[in-house]
């Protein structure tokens, strides 16, 4: 049988000064071919960014961009964020903050570690967008364009509202909005899933860093 190989780089942020390591990461992109134009940029549920030249299906890692050479996947680490239209995204979430009366920096949070705030974020379970709902999520909430930065941040913190007033608990709310409801009531808690548990130490650590 034949073996296919994964070439991955992982991007951890802040590892050197002055930009010393993304300056090595784009010197090491522009050495592959010319014909390397599929890569792929995930998002992992640590916070770290990988490139591959292959789909990754692993649990809790997010597709940030696919389909990119070396030159294009270059750009996108010099935009960490990747962000489109940041001041919008902003002015969404803080109309939402008030309107459903959550902390703005526990939506920020959220939206950091679901999608790394891509507007076009989808997971290899089909979450999709800034707060990546599933669409059976997006429809409870009415959604009709699922990846609209409105939209997807008012109905992402509809539910996380209402998560936050059914179980009354940071920790349970995050495993909820990761896992669903169903996994949280079956394990009494936050369930035995690493992903879940990552998810959760993940997010609480971004809402500390934003507060």
């Amino acid at each position: 049988m034949r073996q296919t190989r994964v070439n991955a780089l992982i991007v951890r942020p802040t590892v050197l000064p002055n930009g010393w390591l993304l300056k090595l990461i784009i010197c090491w992109l522009t050495t592959l071919p010319a014909a390397a134009a599929d890569l792929y940029i995930y998002l992992t549920p640590s916070g770290e960014r990988v490139v591959t030249n292959r789909p990754v299906t692993l649990p809790g890692y997010v597709l940030e961009h696919s389909g990119l050479n070396a030159r294009h996947a270059g750009q996108r680490l010099r935009d960490p964020d990747g962000l489109r239209g940041r001041a919008e995204i902003e002015q969404h979430i803080n109309t939402a903050a008030s309107q459903y009366q959550l902390d703005a920096n526990l939506i920020r949070a959220v939206i950091r570690q679901e999608s790394n705030f891509q507007v076009n974020a989808r997971s290899h379970k089909g979450a999709m967008g800034l707060m990546q709902l599933m669409p059976a999520t997006a429809a409870q909430y009415r959604v009709r364009n699922i990846t609209d930065p409105r939209e997807n941040i008012h109905a992402g913190a509809a539910h996380l509202k209402y998560l936050m007033q059914r179980y009354r608990d940071l920790d349970l709310a995050l495993a909820a909005y990761n896992a669903g409801e169903t996994a949280v009531a079956r394990y009494q808690g936050i369930p035995p899933y690493p992903e879940t548990e990552q998810y959760v130490a993940a997010v609480k650590r971004w809402y500390r860093e934003y507060q």
